[in-house]
Order: structure tokens, then C-alpha cells, then sequence
């Protein structure tokens, strides 16, 4: 399962609405290779489903991965931080054994 915060449901439903994404668009997140520590987190909006894909919905939002990413991303909770320190949208992430400073890249 993947999980969303309420800080994060505000933030995708405002920049849904502010960008005008249609109601069949849903958030895809997936991990890649790169980043200081090895893996990156990657979050987009998209409304195309592919085969292997898993599919979640909490709090409202409908998130989906790929299988090989959903690996890495099991019980991680997508959250959101704001203000003049904050760090946008973020991960916390059960499965990572240590993460970059910037919380951008992670390595389990």
C-alpha cells in the first residue's frame, strides 16, 4: 500500500486544479537509478495505466506505480512540507536504509 497525507492531498488537489488536470488523471510515482545515494523518487501526474501497474487509493488520491518500483516504495507514506524551509512533496520511506540530505535519493 502506498499512503498520502492530508498535507499532500491539499497540495495535489490544488495543483490539479490550478493546472487543470482531468478527473481521470491520477499520481504516478516510480523509482529510478541515480542520485546520491542510488535511487531517486520520481512524481508526475498522468492518466495512462500500464500493464504491471499497481494501483492504490488513500485519503482521496488515486496513486499508481510500477511493480519494480512498488518494491522500494511499499507502506511509504507521500507527504508534503511548506513554507520558507520547507521541502515540497517528500517520501517517508519505511524501506530506506538512509537517504541523501536533500531527502531527494534514498539506497535500501
Amino acid at each position: 500500500m502506498l499512503f498520502v497525507a492530508d498535507s499532500a492531498k491539499e497540495k495535489i488537489s490544488e495543483l490539479m486544479s490550478n493546472d487543470k488536470v482531468g478527473h481521470d488523471y491520477f499520481v504516478r510515482v516510480s523509482v529510478t537509478s541515480g542520485g546520491c545515494s542510488g535511487l531517486s523518487y520520481n512524481l508526475d501526474f498522468d492518466n495512462e495505466s500500464q500493464e504491471n501497474d499497481q494501483i492504490f487509493e488513500d485519503n482521496g488520491v488515486k496513486v499508481v506505480t510500477d511493480l519494480k518500483s512498488f518494491l522500494y516504495l511499499c507502506n511509504t507514506t507521500l507527504e508534503f512540507s511548506g513554507g520558507l524551509n520547507g521541502k515540497g512533496f517528500f517520501f517517508n520511506n519505511p524501506n530506506a536504509s538512509r537517504t541523501c540530505g536533500c531527502g531527494e535519493s534514498f539506497a535500501v
